[in-house]
């Protein structure tokens, strides 16, 4: 509903009201002057006519408008037909309590208990409408909206030197003698937006975006605060009541869980540490089987865009990767059971992912992943969730500290072969919910990329961690909800990274978290 057609209303209920107060008036001036009066009150009665036909437009204008809101306007539409009918009531009560017999004192108490009955209508509609906007987002489209997201305060304090002070992953030798640091960011908040959209062909069809601040630092003062907005995730889906089309930029669905951590969003938790993850372009479709019981199967395939870990070469025009230019999408697939039980259920699965890469002179590399996940709920309290993978040449996931390939000679030349670089991983947590607002988790991981080929050749493109060659992470948290839209947390973290060529680096963090969720 428009600014412009609430003020139509206002002015048109004030309208009805003024009437209503000049109607005992006329009534009196035809007790002093009949002809006059009979004039006046005619004149009266045509303008309140007239104003009851203009509210009568403007509230079907509204009506038509109204509707396109769903079950939640339901209850101010039917007020507002009630609070329409009030002009016309009003009219007929004052003309019958100004006839002649009435005293003028009587006439007055009855239009300002009218006045007052029409004002106080008015104030509780607007009211309701004032409400009604600060939980909806307009948009161009006729569908509903749902802006959401955090406001997240990191104060951290490592002891060691870390590749990230923030949100760390990789331990790293001291920088310019320094072995620590204490900082504190808002870089991890993030913004979301949720559109339903209309039902085509039986399927609802839904659609979100999300950004954070993590995409890096511009380059000024103190911009270490300022950090850079970055796409996370993108997706639009159609939902049958069995089979799902999802499409845009999202988490892996092969890969689907993580630990629970607010002190790493912009990465998930023990990313680099045998979690596999990254936000891919990607096509799938999901097919869900009821079997015996209430639990179903759910089975996904789809292709994704064939990502290697490698740093752009330009950083304003896209430039094909290995990945790319092999001319051919990734491939994935996973198969998982769940159990009935929705307040604690169980679920394993299972995965597998392919992709094609081309390295330049005709070098091809087939990577590759096998990839099993589980949660299950041990008691009313325990739960265990996990996940492992072993593959080749998938640094585009995470997978090997996010090295791809290495190769042996040199890299402009022909004759040099590059190999697959395998790896092997994967993380588990436990979780205690000791309540429904406080709970506990331990979680540990390790990535291990295969030391004997780091150890005969080079890496290839442009790898994160090339001295590292096995990764451990181990943190443990508590997380604590006073009110459904405030988080608080304290965390720590032990990172233990073992090198190819300097000596081996641990590193320590504690996180204090603050979130404010919108």
């Amino acid at each position: 509903m428009t600014t412009a057609k609430w003020w139509e209303l206002v002015r048109g209920l004030c309208a009805a009201g003024l009437i209503a107060v000049a109607a005992p008036g006329a009534a009196w001036a035809q007790q002093r002057d009949g002809g006059a009066a009979e004039a006046t009150t005619a004149e009266v009665l045509r303008e309140l006519k007239q104003q009851v036909a203009e509210l009568q437009s403007t509230i079907r204008d509204l009506r038509d408008e109204t509707s396109r809101y769903h079950q939640e306007t339901q209850e101010l539409r039917a007020e507002l037909k009630a609070a329409l009918a009030q002009p016309r009531a009003l009219a007929a009560t004052l003309q019958a309590e100004a006839a002649p017999g009435r005293s003028d004192a009587a006439a007055a108490t009855t239009v300002e208990h009218g006045i007052a009955k029409l004002q106080e209508q008015y104030d509780l509609l607007s009211g309701k409408v004032d409400d009604q906007y600060q939980t909806k987002v307009e948009s161009a489209s006729k569908y509903r909206v749902r802006l959401s997201g955090i406001v997240l305060l990191n104060l951290f304090e490592n002891r060691g030197s870390v590749d990230s002070p923030d949100v760390p992953a990789i331990a790293d030798p001291p920088v310019n003698g320094t072995n620590g640091s204490f900082g504190g960011t808002l870089r991890q908040s993030q913004i979301g937006l949720e559109v339903f959209g209309p039902t085509w062909h039986g399927a609802r069809l839904k659609s979100n975006l999300q950004v954070d601040f993590g995409g890096g630092f511009p380059a000024t003062a103190n911009g270490v605060t300022m950090g850079v907005v970055r796409l996370r995730t993108a997706v639009a889906r159609l939902d049958w009541p069995t089979t799902s089309v999802v499409g845009g930029q999202d988490a892996p669905f092969f890969s689907p869980l993580s630990p629970t951590s607010l002190a790493t969003l912009t990465q998930p938790a023990l990313a680099y540490s045998g979690n596999l993850w990254n936000w891919i372009p990607q096509l799938r479709v999901e097919h869900r089987v009821g079997v015996a019981g209430g639990s179903n199967f759910t089975v996904q395939a789809g292709i994704l865009d064939p990502l290697t870990g490698e740093t752009p070469d330009d950083p304003f025009y896209p430039v094909a990767q290995a990945g790319q230019t092999s001319r051919q999408p990734a491939y994935a697939t996973r198969v998982a059971w769940t159990s009935a039980d929705e307040s604690r259920p169980t679920s394993i699965g299972v995965a597998s992912y392919y992709s094609r890469q081309n390295w330049g002179y005709g070098r091809m590399v087939d990577g590759w992943a096998v990839m099993a996940d589980a949660s299950v709920p041990i008691s009313r309290w325990f739960s265990l969730t996990g996940e492992m993978y072993r593959g080749r040449a998938i640094g585009g996931l995470g997978g090997g500290l996010g090295d791809t390939a290495v190769y042996q000679g040199a890299w402009s030349t022909y004759k040099t072969k590059v190999k697959g670089l395998d790896a092997v991983g994967g993380w588990a947590q436990m979780k205690m919910r000791a309540s429904p607002r406080l709970e506990f988790n331990v979680a540990a991981g390790q990535d291990n990329p295969f030391v004997g080929q780091l150890r005969r050749g080079a890496v290839a493109g442009n790898p994160y961690y090339p001295d590292t060659v096995r990764n451990r992470s181990l943190l443990t948290n508590a997380i604590y909800h006073p009110r459904s839209d405030l988080l608080l947390s304290l965390e720590y973290r032990r990172i233990e990274s073992y090198k190819l060529v300097t000596p081996n680096r641990d590193a320590d963090q504690i996180n204090l978290v603050m979130g404010v969720l919108f």
